[in-house]
């Protein structure tokens, strides 16, 4: 077997990786300070968020054009509110519409006063918030945040008597809504405090109702089980694929139920496929570093597919996280002259941090060292963390508008094998997650070609292989626009693909799928590179879902032979059958 994934102490450098926090007993103390600070905030850093609305406060303060221009729109949006409530003016056009005010019960009296006082509001401080002379762009960035958080709070909708649809809903009903959506958030809470998942989720089981595409572990160590799918064609391409999902969220996101599952259609289409399912780390992982992840995870992967079909070039593709992992792996595999692998896919998946999106506003020197002292005390970051940084990203979406519909209306939306496994979160360890903050985030080490692999730095210019790189137009995570600059940073034959959804709805967009569609445009390693708006000016636009002309790129780079599927014997390293599909790590809690 190649000595590429040979298994190394993941602690025996611990102690020279930047970023990782001292054990001195004063650094001790600090630490734990903040750890206990985090549990109050849900790890949210107080400092940052101060340091933010100091540099904005202060520049208020220096800016007397600005202070006159912000008291000149509140007087003018004062007389528009006035004229607007006495019939004399129609609602501003300049203002955003808003879908929570879409309702024609809206533009009843007084409601229709209430909600466009709330927008007029929300315009003032988007102009408060932005264009302050001097202020740090981070900064203004995470006071709007704020902001905006705090006006999401008391938007007219949140509360029963001003919002007129729960007014009419209590009306006909009698109240009824009121004592069910009572019942909705008791329940909520008490499963909360139990520790359980939301209500539903329990009907999308792995491996029963989710998970279920036949296959079986054919490796596993103590980060991944390598999952092989039976082949349900008598003869499949010759090239495998391997799939590496994030270890930030469980693997089946890829293998949902039938219908929408990316395994299955690949399976179906002649390929074999294996997949990566992460193991979810505990307090005694906590010193596993994003190295560890490559070599436990990709490289060792990559040698258990060549042991099953040797001799084959690999079609690998990453998610997200695993994504910027597959990429980190390839242009390590490319300084050495390895070809093992054929073809790179990156599914909305960043390589170049500059521009992260919205991410951003958690990501700074105080907030990265906030979170490393919370994780120093647990030894991972836990997946309820996670979530609610990323529910806070998009409130009026995520938790508003919940609270409205099962509280306020009484009312609850059926669970999804989507949400469910939304809900089946994981935990990243603790080393591992302040090496990805600081080397990529913050330092954007692999875009500058200063990200170094066993103490050389590697550059994604040295890739060749060809590249399918898929970003989705609503994506909060991974920004197509930071997705695409992939471009500018490798010189190999790159097709883009931009999906309609966010970045999970883009990425599990099945055929038949209603309302989906795609831009896709290749660029090849000779062409001028262009910005992302010009690529999108002249990028073909196609209904339907992509998995169709991902398949077709895979099976032109693949070529017309084909074999009988790779049989394995599944058998661990002590010769004893392993597990079948989905495995034993999908099922850690």
């Amino acid at each position: 077997m190649d000595t590429r994934s040979k298994e190394k102490d993941p602690i025996d450098d611990a102690a020279l990786t930047p970023g990782l926090l001292s054990d001195s007993p004063f650094r001790a103390l600090d630490h734990a300070k903040e750890a206990w600070i985090a549990q109050a905030t849900g790890g949210l850093s107080p400092a940052a968020l101060a340091l933010a609305l100091s540099d904005w406060f202060i520049h208020l303060l220096a800016a007397p054009g600005k202070r006159m221009e912000l008291a000149a729109l509140a007087a003018g949006q004062a007389r528009q509110l006035l004229d607007f409530a006495h019939g004399i003016a129609s609602v501003d056009t300049d203002l955003p519409t808003d879908d929570r005010f879409s309702a024609p019960v809206w533009q009843i009296p007084p409601f229709h006063a209430w909600q466009y006082a709330f927008r007029l509001t929300e315009q003032w401080w988007c102009a408060a918030t932005h264009e302050m002379p001097g202020v740090t762009r981070h900064h203004q960035d995470v006071v709007s945040f704020a902001a905006r958080q705090w006006l999401d709070v008391l938007s007219p909708g949140n509360f029963p008597l001003t919002n007129p649809e729960v007014v009419q809903r209590t009306v006909e009903t009698f109240g009824a809504n009121l004592v069910q959506g009572t019942l909705n958030a008791l329940e909520d809470a008490s499963r909360v405090a139990a520790g359980q998942p939301p209500k539903g989720t329990q009907r999308f089981k792995p491996g029963v109702d989710v998970a279920v595409t036949p296959g079986r572990v054919v490796f596993s160590n103590h980060l991944i089980e390598l999952i092989q799918y039976r082949a349900s064609t008598a003869k499949v391409h010759a090239e495998p694929i391997l799939l590496v999902p994030a270890w930030i969220m469980k693997y089946y996101i890829l293998d949902l139920s039938p219908h929408n599952s990316l395994v299955r259609y690949l399976v179906d289409e002649g390929y074999t496929v294996f997949c990566i399912s992460w193991r979810n780390v505990d307090k005694e992982d906590r010193d596993l570093g994003f190295d560890d992840y490559r070599r436990l995870g990709i490289m060792a992967a990559l040698d258990a597919i060549l042991q099953i079909a040797p001799g084959r070039k690999i079609h690998a593709a990453g998610y997200c996280l695993g994504g910027t992992l597959l990429a980190i792996a390839a242009a390590e595999m490319a300084s050495r002259r390895d070809e093992t692998l054929a073809s790179i896919t990156l599914f909305a998946a960043q390589t170049d941090f500059s521009e992260p999106g919205e991410l951003q506003l958690f990501i700074d020197e105080s907030q990265v060292y906030f979170l490393e002292s919370s994780m120093w005390e647990r030894g991972y970051l836990g997946g309820e963390q996670m979530a609610g940084s990323f529910q806070l990203l998009k409130s009026n979406d995520l938790i508003w508008s919940r609270v409205v519909h099962d509280y306020l209306l009484g009312e609850r939306e059926p669970m999804s094998d989507l949400k469910a496994w939304n809900a089946d979160r994981t935990r990243m360890p603790y080393r591992m997650h302040s090496e990805y903050l600081r080397k990529l985030f913050l330092g954007n080490d692999l875009a500058s070609a200063r990200y170094e692999v066993d103490g050389r730095p590697v550059s994604l210019r040295n890739i060749r292989a060809p590249m399918f790189v898929v970003g989705t137009e609503r994506d909060h995570i991974a920004p197509w626009r930071s997705v695409y600059k992939i471009h500018h940073l490798c010189d190999t034959d790159i097709t883009f693909v931009l999906t309609s959804g966010g970045h999970n709805a883009g990425i599990v967009s099945e055929p038949n799928h209603p309302r989906r569609h795609y831009r896709i445009e290749t660029t090849g390693a000779t062409d001028l590179r262009v910005g992302p708006d010009e690529w999108m000016a002249f990028a073909d636009r196609h209904d339907g879902s992509w998995w169709p002309a991902w398949s077709e790129w895979l099976a032109a780079r693949c070529g017309a032979k084909r074999l009988r599927p790779p049989v394995c014997e599944a058998l661990d390293a002590q010769g004893h059958a392993t597990a079948d599909a989905p495995g034993t790590y999908v099922f850690q809690t």
